[in-house]
């Protein structure tokens, strides 16, 4: 699992939302967003510096300071500085999370790059990860308690996650409800998290901020599928990505774990092949054979259009402005990168 990371997209201040004016909006917002993160991370020992802005400098799509930006639209103080320093907090809480899964997925690149582990060690990744979820809590305390509070509840959510996709489902559970509960809580809550905080410091109500919470969880879920998808059946020269990289590392995704329960031939043979990681480019390759010619990526992509169906409940609550068409138009984006 990819912690929805794919090969690099467009950066988020430069997509067009279908309006010119909430376009000038957000890329005001993000250039703002970037200031301040830039700043942020380059405070403390100059040993320190270089160590924590090396994911920020190498890329990334920023879509939680983003969708914190869009969830800003619904309150009287879009874009404020509040809500600037909001969209911050969740991507430095972000950028702290993917050193920490390099170091436990031992993973060798990242956005292109080195990852930090393998440029330094697991010690000074692990360190540069705390030193962003530091600068986060500063930031945040700066805001108010009800963000602190907030984060909180978030910080635990992010390590359960974590620890659940670590030690695997206990006996009895469902591995699809596993994976359920483990993308929705290492991926689902900080999307969700940027929707609340954005709405939340633009000052917009109550109803609206639980619809932007609730509709960030629902993206973030699909956000997740779709880059696990993307893995398994994506053409390398569009996505950028070797197929199967899950698949070597033991970590079977929604598409696998749904054509596994098959009743068929492709069934059989892969809960037969998948016991594990796959070492060589033999086993691989017949894997993702298999895959191809299981029912597994139509059965995800109707997970997906479920919680893309519970996206738009969400959506329904919020006023009929530009923002929601926006994200409305993200979601389904999200779903589209599968092809």
């Amino acid at each position: 699992m990819t912690n929805g990371q794919t090969n690099p997209q467009p950066h988020a201040g430069a997509v067009d939302l279908g309006d010119a004016d909430l376009n000038a909006r957000i890329a005001e917002g993000m250039a703002d967003v970037e200031k301040l993160l830039h700043s942020e991370l380059n405070r403390g020992e100059g040993f320190i510096q270089d160590k924590v802005t090396h994911l920020a400098e190498a890329g990334g799509k920023r879509f939680r300071p983003m969708m914190a930006l869009l969830a800003s639209e619904f309150g009287p103080r879009p874009g404020s500085e509040k809500v600037v320093q909001a969209a911050c907090i969740v991507e430095m809480v972000h950028l702290s999370t993917l050193y920490h899964d390099d170091v436990m997925d031992e993973a060798e690149r990242r956005r292109g790059v080195d990852s930090a582990n393998h440029r330094w060690s697991n010690s000074v990744a692990i360190l540069a990860g705390d030193i962003l979820l530091a600068h986060a809590s500063r930031l945040m305390s700066e805001l108010d308690t009800a963000t602190v509070a907030h984060f909180s509840q978030t910080f635990e959510e992010l390590v359960t996650g974590q620890m659940r996709e670590t030690v695997g489902p206990a006996q009895g559970i469902d591995p699809v409800d596993h994976y359920m509960d483990v993308i929705r809580e290492k991926t689902g809550v900080l999307i969700a998290s940027a929707g609340y905080l954005g709405g939340l410091h633009a000052g917009a109500s109550e109803e609206h901020v639980d619809a932007l919470y609730r509709l960030g969880g629902h993206i973030g879920i699909i956000f997740q599928i779709v880059d696990d998808m993307i893995d398994i059946f994506s053409d390398p020269e569009e996505s950028g990505k070797t197929p199967g990289t899950d698949l070597r590392e033991g970590v079977f995704t929604l598409p696998v774990l749904l054509a596994m329960e098959e009743d068929t031939p492709e069934g059989a043979q892969l809960r037969e092949l998948l016991t594990g990681p796959l070492n060589d480019d033999t086993s691989v390759h017949h894997a993702l054979s298999l895959l191809a010619r299981s029912t597994g990526r139509q059965k995800a992509l109707a997970v997906v259009e479920d919680q893309l169906a519970l996206a738009e409940e969400q959506l329904d609550r919020l006023p009929d402005i530009p923002a929601t068409q926006a994200l409305r138009q993200l979601s389904c984006y999200t779903v589209s990168r599968v092809g």
